[in-house]
Order: C-alpha cells, then structure tokens, then sequence
C-alpha cells in the first residue's frame, strides 16, 4: 500500500509576521554585538538583498528579463537625495520618496514596455541602464558629474552617545528590507501574487483563464521598481551622496547574478546574495593582496568570482540553495 505523502501545511501571515519579528529582533541582538564595520557591511547586505528582491519579483515570477535594475536604483536614489538635501526632508520621508518616484517611473517605463518580452525587453532596459545615468549630467539639480553630496546627520540624541551612525544605518536599512520584503512575500503568497507566476509560465493561458496579462506585467514592473528605487535611496544614504558613476551597468549584473546564484524563484535567499556581493570585494582584495597583481586584475576579479559562481549555482543548484536542501530533507 504506498503511503501517503507528507502535506505541507501552508505559512500563514500571522506566522510570518512572528517570524520577521523574531528575525528583526535577532539582528538587533546581533548589531549590539558587532563593530561598526560589520554594522556598515550589514547595511549594505540588507540594500543589496532589496535590489535582489526586485530582480527576483520581476524576472523569477512575472517572467520579465530586466537588465536595468541600476537606472531604477538610481531613479530612487536621486529622489531620496533631492527630498533629503533640497527639499530638507526627513531621510525616512526621503526614503519612501525614492520608492515612490521609482515605483512611478516603473509603472511608466512598464506601461511603455508591456508589449514587449525576451530579448526584446532586455535590450530596452539594457540602453535605459546606459543611457538614465548619463542624462543626469545635462541637469544641473542633479549635480552633473560631480553629483548630489549630502550628509543624513547623526542619529537621534535619545538613542545615547554610544549609539553610532554606523548603527544608526543598520536599523534604518535592515528594518527597511524588512518591511518590504515582508509586503512583498505576502503579495507573492496571495491569489494575486500566484497570477504572476501564472503569466510566467504560459500567458496565453492565463490570458485564457480571465488574466489580464498585459496589466499584470505593468503592475509588477511598477512594484518592482519601488523596490529598487527603495534600495537606491538605502544606497546613497550608506555612501551619503548620489552621482551617475554609482550606479553602473555592472551593478545590474551583479544584482542579476546574485539572484540566479541564490534562486531566481524564491525570496529565501535573498539575504544570502546580498552577502555575496559585500563578500567577494573584500575575498578579492585578500586574495590579490596574497598572490599579488595588478591594479587592474584586481578590478575585474570580483567579476570573475561572480561569473564562476553563477555556473556553479546554474549546474548544481539551478533553483537556489534552498530548493537544494529542501530537496535532500
């Protein structure tokens, strides 16, 4: 008599809720515990693990290739900038500008590229990568070459002396990612979230079953974008100013890549690529500063790291670590 097999029960938004608490709680545990320079790595793991996020939303479950995560980054970022150093807003208000301007541009750019699909999308948001960071040159509001150069301020004095700005990053950007990514699991876990993947996987049948596809790919477009825009105000809140040179088309293909190396089809690993990129800088410089090199070798070796663990992640693990251990239990 075959058994039956094991019924997974599915995770509902209350336990979720309690384990993002119980995550956010131990990262503050952690943080009290850690130097400033793990303190300002963690910040950056936690704006990369966005920027993942919103590859994977939109290529792992709404099916569409985007190579121009860095221009909607940079879109956000200088929304944060102006509201923060113009505008003298809040950087938290600063903040959710940059992903609503972001999420805007997105809705706009995904109205624009709704019929397209494939190589055809990826070369459009390919030239938008190249060319969004250029333009920012020709305003002067902008910065031009040179950039917008601000300073967020120290944190709030209630906090204590002891309490430092490297800290202060930390939260803001960890309870940031949080929170998003919080939303944007339970948006995937949705009935709305599943058509995403429905339209992944065959648009002509979801088109059939009652799915407005063309809508669909404008809506994740947008809140991919947010995401993005979101991790871009974090980034140049980390490195307190924002120009066109920050936000290459390299960092669209690392972003890219981490997602494929940590599983283009689940949020699960999200912080792990994030981790990824803050590592294989430094694993870079150690290993140059070993063997010794060039200059130049060690500004393209954290490209070949990346390159040689995307093929080992896409012939062992195509569907993410996680699916892998999952796999084994």
């Amino acid at each position: 008599m075959k058994k039956a097999g094991k019924v997974h029960k599915p995770i509902t938004t209350r336990k979720r809720l309690f384990l993002f608490v119980l995550f956010g709680w131990l990262l503050l545990i952690l943080g009290d515990r850690v130097g400033d320079l793990e303190l300002y790595q963690g910040s950056f793991v936690a704006t990369y693990a966005l920027g993942i996020t919103s590859v994977i939303l939109l290529t792992g479950y709404s099916g569409q290739l985007s190579l121009g995560q860095s221009a909607l980054m940079a879109v956000g970022a200088y929304a944060g900038a102006l509201s923060i150093f113009n505008a003298g807003w809040h950087p938290v208000i600063g903040l959710i500008m940059s992903a609503l301007v972001a999420g805007v541009f997105g809705l706009i750019l995904g109205l624009i590229a709704a019929r397209l699909s494939g190589p055809y999308l990826a070369g459009t948001t390919l030239a938008l990568a190249i060319s969004l960071p250029t333009l920012a040159n020709q305003f002067p509001i902008l910065g031009a070459e040179e950039g917008i150069v601000f300073d967020v301020g120290l944190p709030p004095a209630r906090f204590g002396e002891d309490f430092s700005q490297y800290k202060w990053f930390f939260w803001i950007s960890s309870l940031a990612a949080l929170i998003m990514v919080f939303f944007i699991v339970n948006l995937l876990s949705s009935r709305y979230g599943r058509t995403f993947k429905a339209v992944r996987d065959n648009p002509v049948a979801a088109q059939l079953a009652g799915i407005n596809v063309g809508r669909l790919k404008v809506n994740a477009f947008a809140i991919s974008s947010g995401v993005a825009g979101l991790s871009g105000g974090l980034l140049v809140m980390l490195i307190s100013g924002v120009s066109p040179s920050a936000f290459p088309l390299s960092l669209s293909f690392s972003l890219l890549g981490a997602a494929v190396v940590t599983g283009l089809y689940s949020l699960k690993g999200v912080i792990l690529g994030g981790l990824v990129l803050v590592a294989i800088p430094e694993i870079a410089d150690s290993l140059v500063s070993r063997i010794g090199g060039s200059e130049g070798f060690t500004t393209v070796l954290p490209g070949f790291i990346v390159s040689a663990l995307l093929i080992l992640a896409v012939v062992f693990t195509p569907n993410g670590p996680g699916h892998l251990l999952k796999k084994h239990h």
